[in-house]
């Protein structure tokens, strides 16, 4: 029920990106990724739907694409099976919210 940032380790997923995997349930999950600037979270696609949150930083976003810089504030929807990615531009944060939540992510960290 409560989950504390400071408490979550970060794992590395990609070069100049780590993820925090902040709260979850069967139906929803909360993940926080932190990019370097430079750093690619490569084109994907997976069977989630997906709301992105611009905690800090700018990042260039493809979304079925078509591509678009986002900055804090901004929030990106994509929907099951979109493929998708970013470059991040200046240092930042993105919060993700999966639905349902990724089970790959939590069998990774066992």
């Amino acid at each position: 029920m409560w989950n504390f940032n400071n408490e979550i380790d970060a794992e590395v997923c990609g070069e100049g990106v780590k993820r925090k995997i902040l709260a979850y349930a069967d139906e929803m999950m909360c993940v926080e990724n932190h990019f370097e600037k430079g750093a690619i979270g490569a084109l994907h696609h997976h069977p989630h739907t997906q709301i992105t949150y611009v905690v800090s930083g700018q990042f260039e976003f493809t979304i079925n694409g078509e591509k678009k810089i986002v900055n804090p504030g901004d929030a990106l929807l994509k929907r099951d099976s979109i493929e998708h990615g970013c470059v991040c531009l200046k240092e930042g944060i993105l919060l993700d919210i999966f639905t349902p939540m990724r089970e790959e992510f939590v069998q990774d960290q066992d």
